[in-house]
């Protein structure tokens, strides 16, 4: 396997000997880094493999706020060049860049979504405004507003009453900001039950119900006592990134990866 580092965004491209005709290009959480680990994993299965730093690198925003959408298509085009067909595969904050990028660009073969959301969510900037994670031609993509003044604080940090509440206040701005997930093609969700970052199972139910109304099909795939960070079979265990509660146990992510990863194999085999 051929491993290329990248500049201009920084990242790593990974071609297997033997390619399937497929690509991902994956995507981080609120780490914005370079997910080699999952990267590999898919590349080690025969796709042509790609992850970028999406925030914190030159020329970019110190932190992920007002992201140019534009940037994952421009990583799906030289993807489409390589390929015969690009799949996303995002976590988290990753997970509801895929899902806008997958809804908006129809070259997208399907999305592959972990602790996903269905509507856009912001982040303090630098001088503590909430923005959009997201531009989309220039615009901020609307977003659900976070409920801080009622935020309770725990050590570790725990931030799913957070988003519920803010999900639960704000009807007009949840269909505002809902992410047009009726558009994507094929769709792969993993979300574990004890999620303690957002309710991202939640939101998995919710994104499968929309679709069955539009008349698309959706593979959800959840494990109750799983958390925030799934475990697929051969990636190294993530222990870094900011302090706070995810939820589930070692054992529950390994076995939220292995039913998944049998639902990603089983799509992209299609």
């Amino acid at each position: 396997m051929q491993q290329i580092p990248m500049t201009m965004p920084e990242g790593v491209r990974f071609v297997p000997e033997e390619p399937s005709g497929d690509a991902v290009l994956v995507i981080a959480g609120s780490s914005g880094r370079v997910d080699s680990n999952r990267a590999r994993v898919f590349a080690e299965h025969g796709f042509v493999a790609e992850s970028i730093r999406w925030f914190g690198g030159p020329g970019q925003h110190a932190g992920p706020w007002e992201i140019p959408l534009e940037c994952f298509f421009d990583q799906v085009r030289a993807l489409q060049s390589v390929s015969n067909r690009v799949w996303l595969v995002g976590t988290s904050l990753g997970a509801e860049a895929a899902l806008l990028v997958g809804a908006h660009e129809p070259s997208v073969a399907g999305v592959i979504a972990f602790a996903p959301t269905d509507v856009v969510w912001p982040w303090r900037d630098d001088a503590g405004i909430d923005r959009s994670h997201w531009t989309l031609a220039g615009a901020p993509v609307p977003f659900v507003p976070l409920d801080w003044e009622n935020y309770e604080r725990e050590t570790p940090a725990r931030f799913l009453p957070l988003y519920e509440r803010s999900y639960a206040q704000s009807p007009a701005r949840v269909e505002a900001a809902a992410i047009p997930v009726e558009q994507i093609h094929q769709l792969v969700l993993v979300a574990g039950g004890d999620d303690q970052v957002w309710p991202s199972a939640e939101s998995a139910h919710r994104i499968e119900d929309r679709r069955f109304a539009a008349g698309r099909e959706t593979t959800v795939v959840t494990r109750a006592d799983a958390g925030h960070r799934t475990i697929l079979p051969g990636e190294t265990v993530v222990t870094g990134g900011q302090a706070m509660r995810r939820g589930g146990s070692e054992d529950a992510d390994h076995a939220l990866g292995r039913a998944a990863w049998a639902a990603i194999t089983a799509h992209t085999a299609r």
